[in-house]
């Protein structure tokens, strides 16, 4: 049977804007989605996005292929709210602008207290010939490009605080299931509104100590299965049958949103094979204020032992 462990996820708060971006095919769309999203860089001090879902001609506001992606960026405050609308011009400018045929329109699904206008760090790619125009009932900024069209965006997208860092573990009995594994569990994550993985199905799990601090948080070498016999056995946290733990990670509009996902994710994973222990990361509360226990998330007792 599976383990769940009676641990906690330790997650914390970032700000969040969440978009559509639509194409006329599925290349160019894929292009800007993932060149938008690319490279989760918030421990280098820059921000991080991912993908929500893919939606069809008939889910968008301009008739054609689109995706819901986000951006984040730890913290809250002044410096971070600043950071937040440095990246977040330029991965739109570098990122989606120079893609062929993309537009982008804001899809916060709450109502914000603030907004960011996106003029001053994206509509000036115009030079002073962009325009503010009325288009599918939205103020939209649009911008002449060389293609020969003109580039649209939402003059305003709306952002606020979210919750970073939701995350599960995953222990299972070789590399090509904890693959399968990973894989089945942002699937299911790609089923859900309001969240995405930033790392798809990560290698890499990270831990606060390091003996290199200038390159950020380094491996957790406690839950590398090939370090057996390298560290101390009181120190060393992977059960003999487990030979890979990928990590999955998330982020989500709001603390409920986390917690669903956690459930999903668990009940959708429980019983495949090569799963061997379920769990979460977690650095006693020195990392985020928030501590989602999984016994608390409505999974069944026989779960845990």
């Amino acid at each position: 049977m599976i383990i769940v462990d009676d641990t906690y996820c330790e997650a914390f708060e970032g700000l969040c804007c969440q978009f559509i971006l639509t194409a006329q095919d599925a290349e160019f769309l894929n292009r800007a989605a993932n060149a938008f999203t690319a490279l989760p860089s918030t421990v280098f001090g820059d921000a991080e996005g991912g993908i929500v879902r893919w939606l069809s001609e008939r889910e968008t506001m301009d008739g054609r292929l689109g995706a819901i992606v986000q951006l984040w960026v730890t913290g809250t405050g002044k410096k971070a709210t600043a950071k937040f609308y440095d990246q977040l011009g330029r991965r739109l400018r570098q990122g989606i602008l120079v893609v062929p045929t993309t537009a982008v329109f804001d899809f916060y699904p709450y109502k914000t207290e603030v907004k960011f206008n996106m003029m001053k760090n994206v509509g000036h790619c115009g030079d002073g010939y962009e325009d503010i125009i009325d288009k599918f009932d939205r103020k939209m900024i649009s911008i002449p490009l060389m293609m020969g069209y003109d580039f649209l965006i939402e003059e305003e997208l709306n952002y606020s605080k979210g919750i970073m860092g939701g995350n599960l573990y995953l222990f299972c009995d070789s590399i090509d299931s904890g693959i399968r594994v990973g894989r089945e569990a942002v699937k299911i994550i790609a089923e859900i509104d309001n969240v995405c993985t930033t790392f798809d199905v990560c290698s890499a799990g990270s831990k606060i100590e390091t003996n290199f601090p200038e390159i950020g948080p380094s491996t957790n070498h406690p839950y590398c299965p090939t370090l057996k016999n390298r560290i101390p056995s009181e120190e060393f946290k992977v059960p003999d049958e487990v030979h890979s733990i990928p990590e999955i990670v998330f982020n989500a509009l709001d603390l409920d949103t986390i917690k669903k996902t956690m459930l999903k994710v668990i009940n959708g994973i429980v019983s495949m094979d090569g799963l061997i222990k379920i769990s979460a990361g977690n650095y006693g509360g020195r990392l985020g204020k928030y501590k989602i226990f999984l016994r608390e998330l409505g999974l069944k007792e026989s779960y845990f032992r």
